[in-house]
């Protein structure tokens, strides 16, 4: 699970980021709210923290940015302020969490767990990511990026599932043509369909190398 950590105090922003680390989470920093803004417009994140008063734009106005994207990721703000007001805008702008300063990192990593518990049911198996930034599940097969839903045909859908049965490999065509439905009877198709599935979510999605095949990251 991926974390974007929003903290302009550098002594603060190490220990959390290793503190979180250390517990398995993958943790981006950002020193001020428009590298913060940078940082969301280019990644795929499960969580954000952020502190309120940094350089540059505050992280009330990072919150801003986060739903001017309509992005539903869970908002945790942690900060010093304590002024009814300054919670309140926090709590209109989409926060999910408030952790004052200063706390020890044993209540943030149990308010993180809660969070990533509530919002992704961590533990549940059905749940796969592929490329660290697209999900797909399982169970009702639907594939996300950013929260949004790609739609992939029943050809492309098959394909997926069976390279992520095999993920981490390399699978050739014909056996792809011998273990996978009715997607034709020629390499063309099989590469016709690949294509489409990059077309639609990226051309790192799923690996190919000449003379062993395809692979997906998952």
């Amino acid at each position: 699970m991926k974390i974007l950590l929003l903290e302009d105090d550098f002594a603060y922003k190490e220990s959390i980021s290793e503190y979180l680390q250390s517990l398995g989470y993958d943790v981006d920093t950002a020193s001020n709210g428009l590298e913060a803004c940078d940082k969301i417009a280019l990644n795929v994140y499960h969580l954000f923290i952020f502190d309120i008063k940094v350089p540059e734009i505050s992280g009330h106005e990072v919150m801003k940015y986060v739903k001017s994207l309509n992005i539903t990721t869970p908002i945790m703000i942690m900060t010093s302020l304590i002024d009814i007001d300054d919670m309140a805008i926090g709590y209109e702008l989409g926060c999910n969490e408030y952790l004052k300063k200063p706390f020890e990192l044993a209540e943030m990593k149990f308010r993180v767990a809660e969070l990533m518990r509530k919002y992704y049911s961590v533990g549940d198996k059905s749940i796969v990511f592929i490329d660290k930034i697209y999900e797909f599940n399982t169970a009702s097969k639907d594939i996300k990026f950013k929260d949004k839903t790609i739609n992939l045909t029943t050809g492309e859908m098959e394909i997926l599932e069976y390279l992520l049965l095999r993920k981490g490999s390399f699978v050739g065509i014909d056996e792809i043509i011998s273990e996978v439905g009715n997607l034709g009877t020629n390499s063309v198709d099989i590469r016709m369909h690949i294509m489409k599935i990059r077309q639609k979510t990226s051309k790192n999605f799923i690996i190919s190398k000449r003379g062993l095949g395809y692979k997906i990251n998952a």
